[in-house]
C-alpha cells in the first residue's frame, strides 16, 4: 500500500503538502469524521481524493457543481485514475451503466449531484458499493444559514445510514462559524476533527475605489500590466463589451463566460493560462478549479452578489505569495443596481408557483410525471409567450434550481450544429452575390475550423458579438444556406436546458418549500447589505471586515489595503505630499487622476495638495487639464 506522499508525487508530481493537507489526509485515513475548511486556492481536493487512493474501494463524492465535477472527473482521468460523474440529464441506461461501473469496474471516484441521490435505483447501487470515504464538496450548501443552500442537500444522510461506518469528510471554502455549526449537524458527524486555514491573505491588497469611468480606472491600474488579470462582470454581454473596449484602448484581453462552447473555453483558458493574452474579461463562470500562480489582480467592475463569492474570487490573485490586488470598482449607480436586482426581484412563494405552473404547462408536463426529463429551453421565447418580467423570471428560475425542483443548464446556443457541405470556392462565388450573408458567413468560417470536414458546434450569441447581427438575422441567413444547398445543420436555437428533479405536483410542490424560501430571501438580503457595508466602511481595515465576516478574529490590520493606505497617508502633512507630486512631475505632465493613481496617499489630500500647489504658483494648468510644474 502506497503512502500518501508517494501518491501525491507519482499523480500530482508534488513531493511535499501544503499547510493542514497531511493533517486533514490522517484524520480521513483514521477514520474519522472530517471537516476542511480551505480557503480558495488551499487544494481542498487532494484531502479527499488522496486518501480514497489508499484506501480500498470507491469515494463518493457529493457535489452541486457540474462544471466543478466535470473538471475534477477530467482531472483524476488525465492522471490515469478511474472516476465516474453521475448528474442530471441522463437516460436511465446511462444512469444504469455509470452505476454497473461504479460497483464492479474498479473505479476509484463517483461523483454524484445531490438531486441524483433521490432516485431510489442510485441509492440501492450505492448500498451494494464497497465505499471508502464519502466526500461532501461545498458543504456549506446544506446548511440552511448557507451561501447556497440546497434543500437536495439533505438527502446525504441517506449515506451515513446505508454506510454507518464510513467516514465523512465535509470541505468548504466560506463557511462562517453559524454554517459550520449547522453544516456538521446537518451531516451527522460524529465528534468531527475540524481543520480551519486562516482566511487572512497578507499578500493581497483589497481595495475599493468609487470612480464614474471604470474603463479609465482599469487602464490606470493595468499601466505596468505585469503578470495576469482576471476582470469580473456580473452578465455575459458586458463581458464581451468591457474585452471589446480595453482592446480599442490598447489592453489587449479575451472574454471567456458561460455561453461559450467548451471548445472555446478551453482555447481561451490555455490562452491566458500560457500568458499569451495576459488580461481576460469573465463572468463567475470563470475560476472553479483553475489554480495560476501569477495573478496579479482581480478588478470587479460590477458589484458581487455576496461577500463569500466575492472572497472566493479575490481569492484567486496572488497564489504564488507576492504582492496582488484585489479591486472593486463601483459608482453609486452600482448600489441602486446591486439592490434593485437582487432584492427587488426576490422570487415569493407566489411568484414560484405561477412560474412553475407556467413552466410545466411550456414544456406540457402532465401532472404527476416528468421527473428527470430534460427539454432545450428558450429563455427569450418563454418569457414573451407568458408575459414575464425577464430578471424576476430569472431570479425564479435560479431559486427553484437552487431548491432542488428543476436544473437550470444555462447553454446560449451551444447545441446549433453546421457542416458546409460544398466547396469553398463554390461557396465564395456564391456569397458575391449577398453581402449579409457574406458577413455572417465568413465570420462562422473564420472561428470554426475543420466546418467543411464536418459538422461542428456553433455558438451563436458569439457570432452575434462578432458580425453585430442579432440572432434572428443570423437564423435567418443560416436557413437561408441551407435552403440552397450550401450548408446542412441542426439548428436547435436554446438559451438553457431544464432537467424537472420532481414530478409535477403544481402547488404542493411550492408549499413544502415555502419555508426555505423566506430563508433565502432572509439571507438574500443579510447577504447584500454585508456587501454594501463594505463598501461604506472606510474605518476598518478591509482584510480584517473580511475575515472577521467569516467568524475569525484577527486584530492586525494588513497595512495594504485602501483603508490602511488611506489611513497611513491621513497623518503625512501636506508638504511631503505635495514634494512627491513636483517629484513626480518633474519631466512630465499628468492629470489629476493619473497623479493619484501613482501616489499612495488619500485622494483627498493629493487634492488639497494641488490646489495648494498652484496657489503657490509652482504648479499650473494645460488646455488638457493637466499639471505641470512652472520654470
Amino acid at each position: 500500500m502506497k503512502s500518501p506522499i508517494q501518491i501525491l508525487t507519482e499523480y500530482w508530481g508534488f513531493t511535499s503538502f501544503r499547510a493542514l493537507q497531511e493533517d486533514i489526509i490522517n484524520s480521513v485515513l483514521n477514520d474519522r469524521d472530517t471537516v476542511a475548511l480551505l480557503p480558495t486556492g488551499g487544494g481542498k481536493s487532494v484531502c479527499f481524493q488522496i486518501p480514497a487512493l489508499v484506501k480500498e474501494g470507491i469515494c463518493i463524492v457529493v457535489s452541486p457543481l457540474v462544471a466543478l465535477m466535470t473538471d475534477q472527473v477530467n482531472s483524476l482521468r488525465s492522471k490515469g485514475i478511474k472516476a465516474l460523474q453521475l448528474s442530471g440529464g441522463l437516460r436511465f441506461e446511462e444512469v444504469n451503466t455509470i452505476l454497473d461501473n461504479a460497483m464492479y469496474g474498479n473505479y476509484k471516484f463517483l461523483y454524484i449531484s445531490p438531486e441524483r441521490l433521490q432516485q431510489e435505483l442510485v441509492q440501492n447501487c450505492i448500498r451494494q458499493m464497497t465505499v471508502n470515504l464519502i466526500a461532501v464538496d461545498e458543504a456549506h450548501c446544506i446548511s440552511q444559514w448557507g451561501n447556497d443552500f440546497r434543500p437536495a442537500y439533505k438527502n446525504i444522510s441517506f449515506l451515513r445510514e446505508m454506510h454507518p461506518l464510513v467516514p465523512i469528510i465535509a470541505l468548504t471554502a466560506t463557511a462562517t462559524p453559524e454554517v459550520l455549526t449547522d453544516t456538521i449537524n446537518e451531516l451527522q458527524l460524529e465528534m468531527p476533527a475540524v481543520f480551519t486555514k486562516s482566511f487572512v491573505r497578507p499578500n493581497i491588497s483589497y481595495q475599493v475605489k468609487e470612480t464614474s469611468d471604470k474603463l479609465s480606472s482599469i487602464k490606470q491600474i493595468l499601466k505596468t500590466n505585469e503578470g495576469s488579470t482576471i476582470i469580473y462582470t456580473r452578465s455575459r454581454q458586458t463581458t464581451v463589451e468591457t474585452c471589446s473596449h480595453l482592446n480599442t484602448m490598447g489592453i489587449g484581453s479575451i472574454f471567456y463566460h458561460g455561453g461559450l462552447s467548451a471548445v472555446e473555453k478551453r482555447n481561451k483558458l490555455d490562452t491566458w493560462q500560457r500568458g499569451q493574452e495576459k488580461v481576460i474579461v469573465a463572468t463567475s463562470a470563470f475560476g472553479m478549479g483553475i489554480d495560476k500562480a501569477d495573478v496579479r489582480r482581480v478588478i470587479h467592475t460590477q458589484l458581487p452578489e455576496n461577500l463569500e463569492s466575492y472572497f472566493q474570487e479575490a481569492g484567486r490573485a496572488g497564489r504564488d505569495g507576492n504582492y496582488a490586488e484585489s479591486i472593486i470598482l463601483y459608482s453609486e449607480y452600482d448600489k441602486l443596481r446591486v439592490k434593485s436586482q437582487f432584492l427587488d426581484t426576490l422570487a415569493t412563494p407566489k411568484t414560484l408557483k405561477t412560474l412553475y405552473k407556467n413552466i410545466n404547462n411550456y414544456f406540457q408536463i402532465p401532472y404527476g410525471e416528468g421527473r428527470f426529463s430534460e427539454h432545450s429551453f428558450n429563455f427569450t421565447d418563454f418569457c414573451k409567450q407568458y408575459s414575464l418580467n425577464t430578471l424576476q423570471t430569472y431570479n425564479g428560475l435560479q431559486t427553484l434550481d437552487r431548491l432542488g425542483v428543476l436544473k437550470l443548464s444555462q447553454e446560449f446556443g451551444q447545441k446549433s450544429k453546421v457542416h458546409f457541405i460544398v466547396p469553398s470556392n463554390q461557396l465564395l462565388s456564391y456569397l458575391e452575390k449577398d453581402m449579409k450573408s457574406s458577413i455572417i458567413t465568413k465570420t462562422i468560417l473564420r472561428l470554426y475550423s475543420g466546418i467543411f470536414e464536418g459538422p461542428v458546434y456553433i455558438n451563436l450569441e458569439l457570432v452575434s458579438s462578432k458580425t453585430n447581427q442579432n440572432i434572428d438575422e443570423i437564423i435567418k441567413v443560416l436557413r437561408k444556406l441551407e435552403r440552397d444547398a450550401m450548408i446542412e445543420m441542426d439548428l436547435r436555437v436554446t438559451d438553457a436546458s431544464i432537467t424537472f428533479i420532481q414530478p409535477r405536483e403544481d402547488d404542493r410542490t411550492i408549499n413544502i418549500l415555502s419555508k426555505e424560501v423566506e430563508l433565502i430571501n432572509s439571507k438574500k438580503k443579510t447577504q447584500v447589505e454585508a456587501v454594501l457595508n463594505y463598501l461604506s466602511n472606510d474605518r476598518i481595515c478591509k482584510s480584517l471586515q473580511l475575515v472577521h465576516y467569516f467568524g475569525e478574529e484577527n486584530t492586525v490590520p494588513c497595512g495594504i489595503c485602501s483603508v490602511c493606505k488611506a489611513n497611513r497617508s491621513a497623518s503625512v502633512d501636506l508638504k511631503t505630499i505635495a514634494t512627491d507630486i513636483l517629484n513626480l512631475l518633474e519631466n512630465v505632465e499628468m492629470t489629476s487622476k493619473e497623479i493619484i493613481s501613482e501616489l499612495e496617499f488619500n485622494e483627498n489630500r493629493i487634492i488639497q495638495a494641488l490646489h495648494h500647489l498652484l496657489d503657490a504658483k509652482k504648479l499650473k494648468l494645460n488646455i488638457k487639464n493637466q499639471y505641470y510644474k512652472t520654470p
